[in-house]
């Protein structure tokens, strides 16, 4: 399959097959929602996620990490789940988005505390929406990156290889995951993060 293809169809007995494809999502609260504690709240968004027509793969654990950036607020619970989804990726984020909307998610600021985030951070091997673009958003200036934000969804996730509070999760689920452009692993990127990062975030 190519690095670009994100939706695969093909006939078979006269019948059109659809291949599932593998969604890496993140999640993660540290406001609590209608549902309840943080903990509560990622624990029904993963049944939101199911019952949203999502085939729920495999979860990690469930993670205490410090709050991103250090003072924005109440630390987090984090969890990572591979989902098999048979639609595009931009449908897959919509689906995200609302699911985010039912939780009372506002998005005020970019990187403020929020009842649920969640996060595509990849499908399949999809480079989106293109080689060039997905790799620009990559190597963005850490000065840059609170103030700007992509108008198109880029996959792989721009910011993946740098939050231990994405990674730890995802390494439970996904350790052999490889970056389609990078070539690094989850696990080649999780170690390459500080010591003292991977340290902070503990399993509840």
């Amino acid at each position: 399959m190519s690095l670009h293809s994100t939706h695969t169809t093909y006939a078979k007995d006269s019948a059109i097959v659809t291949i599932e494809q593998e969604c890496l999502i993140a999640l993660g609260s540290n406001l609590g929602s209608r549902a309840g504690s943080p903990v509560e709240t990622v624990a029904a968004a993963l049944s939101a996620l199911a019952d949203s027509g999502l085939r729920l793969r495999r979860v990690s654990r469930f993670f205490a990490t410090p709050c991103f950036p250090a003072g924005a607020g109440p630390d987090y619970v984090n969890a990572c789940a591979a989902v098999g989804a048979t639609m595009p990726p931009p449908a897959v984020l919509a689906l995200l988005h609302d699911i985010e909307a039912r939780f009372a998610r506002e998005r005020t600021d970019r990187w403020g505390s929020r009842t649920l985030d969640l996060d595509l951070l990849a499908q399949g091997d999809a480079v989106l929406p293109d080689a060039a673009t997905q790799t620009r958003w990559r190597d963005l200036a850490p000065d840059r990156q609170r103030s700007e934000a992509p108008e198109t969804l880029i996959l792989p996730h721009p910011r993946l290889q740098e939050r231990a509070f994405v990674l730890v999760p995802l390494a439970d689920i996904a350790p052999d995951w490889r970056h389609p452009l990078a070539g690094t692993t989850v696990r080649d990127m999780l170690t390459a993060i500080p010591g003292s990062d991977r340290a902070s975030i503990t399993a509840l």
